[in-house]
């Protein structure tokens, strides 16, 4: 049976092991596919929408080199995975932009981190792992 896994990924250690408790998921089921994403949200003053959006931007590369290093690595030994990087509003929690993105790729099984601390603390904190619990239609793993 084919399962929709997707990982919330931040760059913490705790993203880390999610997306690793993901292919070891992926492998159990030969039919799985795993969605590996990053949600930034726009950063910089208010004041100046056009420095925000580099600031969002120069964000969104740096995950996307990460993820595209994620999917180099396992692409030998599972089956190729899909990375996105997502940019959220600037209202509101960015646990709205994982469920949403699950809802829309009809994903089995949301693996997010309780708790990230990679290189922008401010993006995953566990507000966010809390926000996905309450809101998911998917069953939810929180990795510690």
């Amino acid at each position: 049976m084919k399962e929709n896994i997707l990982v919330a990924y931040d760059g913490s250690e705790l993203s880390k092991k999610a997306v690793r408790e993901a292919l070891t998921k992926e492998s159990a089921n030969s039919e799985s596919q795993v969605h590996v994403i990053s949600v930034i949200k726009p950063t910089g003053p208010f004041t100046n929408q056009k420095i925000s959006e580099s600031i969002g931007t120069e964000l969104a590369e740096n995950y996307r080199s990460e993820l595209e290093a994620i999917k180099e690595e396992f692409k030998t030994v599972h089956q190729p995975i899909i990375t996105d990087v997502l940019v959220s509003n600037r209202e509101g929690n960015l646990g709205h932009k994982i469920c949403e993105y699950a809802e829309q790729h009809d994903i089995d099984l949301i693996i997010i981190g309780n708790r990230g601390l990679g290189n922008v603390k401010k993006f995953f904190l566990g507000s966010v792992s809390n926000n996905v619990a309450q809101h998911a239609k998917c069953p939810i793993l929180i990795v510690k």
